[in-house]
C-alpha cells in the first residue's frame, strides 16, 4: 500500500498492526487478536476522519494515486465479451485511448476510455494517458460505429490532459480534440460519461460531452492542472493547493455548479483500497442512467446534450 502524505496517522497504526501480526507469525503462543481488533478501530475511525473533509489538493493526490484503478481495470470488471479495437484508420494506434465493443449488463455497448497504465511499463506504453490525435480520431470511429449500429457509448475519462508534444500539433491535435467534441455532441446515441480519476482540458471533454456526466467520489475535473494555474496565476507551481481550491475541481463542487450530474460514491479511503468495490458502484449507477435513456430518440438525446451544457454556468 502506497500512503499519500496526509495519511500519516494511518500510516503508523496500520505499520503497528503488521508488526503485531508478524510477531504473532513468528510465535504461535502471542495473543494479539484484541490488541489488533483496536488498532484496526482506531485507523479505520482516523481515515473516516481524513476522507471526510479532504481538501481539494487532497483530492487531486487521491485522484493521482498510483493503485487507483483505470480504465481496464473498469472494463474488466464491467464489460464482458470485450473485443478490443485498434487505430483510427488514418495514421497509427495510439494506446493511450482503449475502447471497443462489449456487453453491459447483456446489452451492447460500445467502451472508450484513456489508460493510463499501472506500472512503469505499461504507463510508457500508454503515454500516461495522454492522448496524440490517433487516439482522439479512434474514439471518433468507434463513436460512429456506435451510431451506425444503434448502441449505447461509455466512456472512461482519466487523464492528465491531451499530448502536447510537437509531434501531435504536427497531426492536429486540436482539430482532433474539437471533432471528437463535436462527434459526442451529435451522437444519436446514449453516451454515459464517467470521469475516474483526472479529467483534465479538452483532453478530457473530448470523450465526455455525454447526455449524463459523472464523477468518482474523489476524481478531479478542470481546465487546467492546479500545478499549470498556479504557474500562470503567480509564477509559482508550489502554489498548486491553492490553485486546487480555486479552480473548483472536486466532485462536490462540480456537482453544485451544474457541470456534472451525479457523484459515484467511493469506499473508505479511496477506490485504491477496494477497486472492485469501487468498479461496482460505478457499475450500477451506470446501469441505472443508460435504462433511464433506453427507447429515447436520436433527436431528443441531441437536443438534451446540447441543452446541458449550454445551461452551464447560466445560473450562477
Amino acid at each position: 500500500m502506497i500512503y499519500l502524505d496526509f495519511e500519516t496517522s494511518v500510516t503508523e497504526l496500520e505499520g503497528k498492526i503488521a508488526e503485531l501480526r508478524a510477531l504473532a507469525a513468528g510465535d504461535a503462543t502471542v495473543s494479539i487478536a484484541d490488541e489488533v481488533k483496536a488498532l484496526e478501530k482506531k485507523a479505520s475511525k482516523s481515515l473516516a476522519d481524513l476522507y471526510v473533509n479532504l481538501t481539494p489538493w487532497q483530492k487531486t493526490q487521491v485522484a493521482r494515486h498510483p493503485d487507483r484503478p483505470h480504465t481496464l481495470a473498469y472494463i474488466n470488471g464491467l464489460i464482458t465479451d470485450y473485443v478490443p479495437m485498434a487505430g483510427d484508420r488514418k495514421f497509427a494506434e495510439d494506446f493511450a485511448v482503449v475502447g471497443g465493443l462489449g456487453r453491459f449488463r447483456g446489452s451492447s455497448v460500445v467502451v472508450i476510455g484513456q489508460e493510463k497504465g499501472a506500472d512503469t511499463q505499461s504507463r510508457l506504453k500508454h503515454n500516461f494517458g495522454m492522448a496524440r490525435p490517433e487516439g482522439y480520431r479512434k474514439a471518433v470511429r468507434l463513436m460512429e460505429l456506435a451510431e451506425r449500429f444503434g448502441i449505447p457509448v461509455i466512456t472512461f475519462v482519466d487523464t492528465a490532459g491531451a499530448y502536447p508534444g510537437i509531434d501531435a500539433e504536427e497531426r492536429g491535435q486540436a482539430e482532433a480534440i474539437a471533432r471528437s467534441t463535436d462527434c459526442c455532441m451529435g451522437l444519436g446515441v446514449p453516451l454515459v460519461s464517467l470521469i475516474i480519476g483526472e479529467g483534465g482540458s479538452g483532453g478530457a471533454i473530448a470523450i465526455a460531452t455525454g447526455n449524463s456526466v459523472l464523477m468518482m467520489e474523489h476524481a478531479i475535473y478542470s481546465v487546467i492542472s492546479p500545478e499549470g494555474a498556479a504557474s500562470i496565476l503567480w509564477r509559482d507551481a508550489g502554489r498548486a493547493k491553492d490553485a486546487a481550491a480555486a479552480l473548483k475541481i472536486t466532485a462536490q463542487d462540480l456537482k453544485k455548479l451544474g457541470v456534472i450530474d451525479d457523484i459515484v460514491n467511493e469506499p473508505l479511503g479511496g477506490a485504491h483500497r477496494q477497486p472492485d468495490q469501487a468498479i461496482a458502484s460505478a457499475g450500477e449507477m451506470i446501469g441505472r442512467i443508460l435504462e433511464a435513456f433506453a427507447g429515447v430518440s436520436p433527436d431528443v438525446l441531441r437536443t438534451q446534450r446540447r441543452e446541458k451544457f449550454l445551461a452551464i454556468g447560466r445560473g450562477i
